[in-house]
Parts: structure tokens; C-alpha cells; sequence
């Protein structure tokens, strides 16, 4: 079969070659790819910032169907429509395990990191890590399960609750995705870009979200203030990963506002106010992936249409197509891209 393998560590070394297809084993599941997400962290690993166990496919974010399950697996049979959480292997051992959050077991493994992951046709996934589809979440919104289980995951790091005013920094994917959970939760919801974000803005305003707010051409804390008599936001969520957001979203923040930090910075020292968090008692969280809790949720936002996955995929490529997808997103020209296998 074809596979989309990152050979090398470093820029680029990302290249199409021939696996032998995967043999499933005692408590796992082989799944057949339909289609597979690229994530942030993919082309972070394509650029060299990110270290995988090389040689490993990618792709952690995908759904398709059992083909095949191992010994002791009676939770999922042939034909079943699913998706898996990205976690492979974990120590079962450390207070984070035994909490599941597995997200914080330093000895996890993850489907596309460490092990082979789903830009291929055939991947193995470990049986309490799969999910099966709800009637109403075709493969293609459910190819977007880990990255709204990553959202579900944000909102949940606060206590959102009906009447709040939520600031999301940044219209990309996990954005727009956190806006639409933070609204269902009874929040009022401003997403913010810049000028060559609109299509995603506009994007926003067409999924419901209350205010989309271009910060080169509007003012965000005037906006803001309007909408809470001048307390400011009750919660901020940074989904850019860009430095400048944090003073930005500590400063639209009212007195013991929270904020969430979503996005991941290009740099692990970033310059901050702290004064701000200090004379305004803000409460800061820190947001890594999601955890078994946060999957269920999410699929069942999708299937009461309170989450619309699928209208955030954009462009659709073969995973031979990587370069020409890769383009795309650097360009600014997608919201989603999915990547689908050669079949043979």
C-alpha cells in the first residue's frame, strides 16, 4: 500500500513509498482510511520543527472502516463506520493514566508521532481508542473528530457558561471550531482575524458565530466593551499561536476573566504584561490535544449539527498530492484540507 512517510527528521524528507499493510494484533483494530486531516503539527513535522520517530507515516486525524479486529476485541466489528483517538500506547501506570489524561503520560505514543499513522490506506489503532460514527457524521466530518475534540478539549479548560462573552483569537480551523462549541455552551461569541482571513470570517458568520471582527480595520476592545458594558470578555481563547495574541487577549480580558491558550507558539519563550494577570486576578490555562472524555462530546456535537465539521473542508487531495495541499494551506487559501489514500 501507499503511504505519505516522513523518512528523515528535518525540512522536507516527506515522500510516498510502499508498506506492507499493517497485521492486526490481540485488542486492536485495523481500520481502512477514507479520509485523513492535515493538522497543524503535520506541517510543522514537514518544516523540521517537530521531531516524530522517523520513519513514520502521518496523519492523526482521519475516520474510516473496521476491516479487521484481533483477539478480545468484541466492541467493534467488520463494516463498522469509526475514528480513533490519536493515542496508541500509554504506561497505564502514572496518576495521568489513571485519571485519562492521557494527553500528559510522558510515556505515550501517538498515531502519526510515533507510530505509522493514517496517510495511507490501512492503519491499526488500539480498541479503547476507537469511536464509532453517529448516523448523522459522514467520514468526511468525522476525518475532523481529533481536531474537535482538541476544541471540546479548550472549552472545557474554562467555565463557560450562558451569557459569557468569549473572544477567539484566530479564524483557523481549531478556531472556528472552538467558537461553535463555546457558543452551544450559552456563550457569546467574537472571533477575530486579520484582513486576509474574511473567506474565514465570513465562514464564522455563516456557522452562527455572533461577531467576526477584522482587528486591522475594527476596533476588537472597543467591540469587546460594547458587548459587556465595558467589563471586558469573560473568557479569551488563543488559537493563532502567534506572541502578539497573548497581550492582546490578557488586555480584552475583564477582572478574574480567563484565558485559554490553544495555539502553539513558534518560540517556548514568549514575552508577557504579567502585571495584567497579577492586578486582574486572570486566571491562565494551558490546553494540550484532548483526552478520552473530550471524543464522545464531540461526536455527538457533530451529529445534532451543533458543530458543522464538514463545512470547514475547503480542498480535498490524494496523499500524493502533498505538496500541491501544502501550497495551499501556506498560501491562505484553505480552511481544511483532507487528504484521501491511492487506493490499489
Amino acid at each position: 500500500m501507499k503511504a505519505l512517510v516522513k523518512q528523515e527528521l528535518g525540512h522536507g524528507n516527506l515522500i510516498v513509498v510502499d508498506r506492507e499493510e499493517p497485521v492486526v494484533g490481540p485488542n486492536q483494530v485495523k481500520i481502512k482510511i477514507k479520509y485523513a486531516g492535515i493538522c497543524g503539527s503535520d506541517l510543522h513535522t514537514y518544516e523540521g520543527k517537530y521531531k516524530v520517530a522517523v520513519p513514520v507515516t502521518l496523519g492523526h486525524e482521519f475516520a474510516g472502516e473496521v476491516v479487521e479486529v484481533g483477539e478480545g476485541v468484541t466492541e467493534f466489528k467488520v463494516g463498522d463506520r469509526v475514528t480513533s483517538e490519536t493515542t496508541f500506547h500509554i504506561c497505564g501506570e502514572c496518576r495521568y493514566c489513571k485519571s485519562q489524561d492521557y494527553n500528559l503520560c510522558s510515556s505515550r505514543k501517538g498515531l502519526g508521532s510515533q507510530v505509522h499513522g493514517a496517510f495511507t490506506n490501512y492503519l491499526i489503532a488500539r480498541k479503547e481508542s476507537v469511536h464509532k460514527l453517529p448516523e448523522n457524521v459522514d467520514y468526511l466530518a468525522a476525518s475532523m473528530t481529533e481536531a474537535v475534540a482538541c476544541a471540546h478539549h479548550a472549552v472545557m479548560k474554562s467555565s463557560v457558561k450562558p451569557g459569557d462573552v468569549a473572544v477567539v483569537l484566530g479564524p483557523g480551523p481549531i478556531g472556528l471550531l472552538v467558537a461553535q462549541i463555546a457558543k452551544h455552551y450559552g456563550a457569546k461569541i467574537v472571533i477575530t482575524g486579520l484582513s486576509k482571513d474574511k473567506s474565514r470570517l465570513d465562514k464564522a458568520i455563516r456557522l452562527g458565530i455572533d461577531k467576526a471582527v477584522d482587528i486591522q480595520t475594527q476596533d476588537l476592545k472597543e467591540v469587546v466593551n460594547g458587548l459587556t458594558d465595558g467589563y471586558g470578555a469573560d473568557i479569551v481563547f488563543e488559537c493563532t499561536g502567534a506572541p502578539p495574541s497573548l497581550n492582546t487577549g490578557l488586555d480584552l480580558l475583564r477582572k478574574q476573566g480567563e484565558y485559554v491558550q490553544v495555539g502553539i507558539f513558534p518560540q517556548a519563550e514568549i514575552s508577557t504584561d504579567f502585571e495584567k494577570i497579577i492586578q486582574k486576578e486572570i486566571k491562565v490555562m494551558g490546553c494540550r490535544s484532548q483526552k478520552p472524555a473530550d471524543w464522545e462530546p464531540s461526536l455527538h456535537l457533530m451529529n445534532i449539527g451543533a458543530v458543522k465539521a464538514h463545512e470547514l473542508v475547503s480542498h480535498q487531495f490524494k496523499i500524493t498530492e502533498w505538496d500541491k495541499a501544502y501550497d495551499t494551506i501556506k498560501k491562505g487559501e484553505a480552511i481544511k484540507v483532507v487528504l484521501s489514500p491511492i487506493e490499489e
